[in-house]
C-alpha cells in the first residue's frame, strides 16, 4: 500500500483536492468531493478509495473529516446525468463541492485529465491523482463512501437489484436484474444500457 502520498503541489497554495464516485455506474447519482488538508496531515492508511478495503475508508471518514480544513460533498441525480451527459455531470458535482466548502482554496487538484474552469481558481488535472496526493485521495474516500451509503438507502426500495451490494454498477447480478425486472427511475437511460452487458454513453 502507498504510504508517501505527497501532502500538496504547491505549498503557498491552500489547495483542495477532488474527486468523483460513480461515474460508469448504471443506476444511481455521480458524487463528488473535496477536501483541503493541513499540509502536515498524514496517516499511514490513506490511499486512494479504490485500494481500500470498506473497513479501512470507514475508519479514515471521520479521521479526515474532522482533521481537515475544510471538505464538502456533493451529488447530481441520473435524471440530470441524462440531460447533460456523465463526463459534465462529474464536473458539476465537483463544481457544487467545491461551492460548499467553508473556506475558498487557491488551487484545484483535480483526479483524472479533463475538468471544467471553476471561476477565479487555477487547477491541475493529475491522472490518477488519488494514488499521488492525500488530498486527492482524501476526497476519493469521501466521495465512494457517500455515494455507497446513498445506494444502500435505495436499496431498501429496490431490493432486487443488488445495489447493497454492487452499488449500481454493471455486475453480472444487475444486469440479471434488469433483464428481469426492467430499468427504475434510479437508471441512467442515456447509458442505453443492455443487460448483456453492453453499455453505450
Amino acid at each position: 500500500m502507498n504510504t508517501m502520498l505527497a501532502p500538496f503541489l504547491y505549498s503557498h497554495f491552500v489547495e483542495a483536492g477532488l474527486d468523483e464516485a460513480g461515474r460508469g455506474c448504471y443506476a444511481g447519482p455521480v458524487f463528488a468531493a473535496a477536501v483541503v488538508l493541513p499540509k502536515d496531515f498524514y496517516h499511514p492508511l490513506l490511499n486512494d478509495s479504490k485500494q481500500l478495503n470498506e473497513k479501512q475508508r470507514d475508519l479514515l471518514r471521520p479521521i479526515i473529516e474532522k482533521e481537515s480544513i475544510a471538505f464538502a460533498v456533493a451529488s447530481v441525480d441520473n435524471e440530470t446525468i441524462d440531460k447533460i451527459n456523465i463526463l459534465q455531470a462529474s464536473f458539476t458535482a465537483m463544481h457544487l463541492s467545491i461551492d460548499q466548502l467553508k473556506i475558498t482554496p487557491e488551487f484545484l487538484l483535480i483526479d483524472g485529465n479533463r475538468f471544467k474552469v471553476y471561476p477565479n481558481i487555477p487547477h491541475q488535472c493529475i491522472v490518477k491523482g488519488d494514488g499521488k496526493y492525500a488530498s486527492i485521495a482524501a476526497a476519493s474516500i469521501l466521495a465512494k463512501i457517500y455515494r455507497d451509503e446513498f445506494m444502500q438507502k435505495l436499496h431498501v426500495s429496490f431490493p432486487h437489484y443488488g445495489w447493497d451490494k454492487n452499488k449500481g454498477y454493471g455486475t453480472a447480478s444487475h444486469r440479471n436484474a434488469i433483464d428481469a425486472f426492467g430499468l427504475c427511475s434510479h437508471h441512467r437511460k442515456s447509458f442505453n444500457i443492455d443487460p448483456a452487458g453492453f453499455i453505450q454513453k
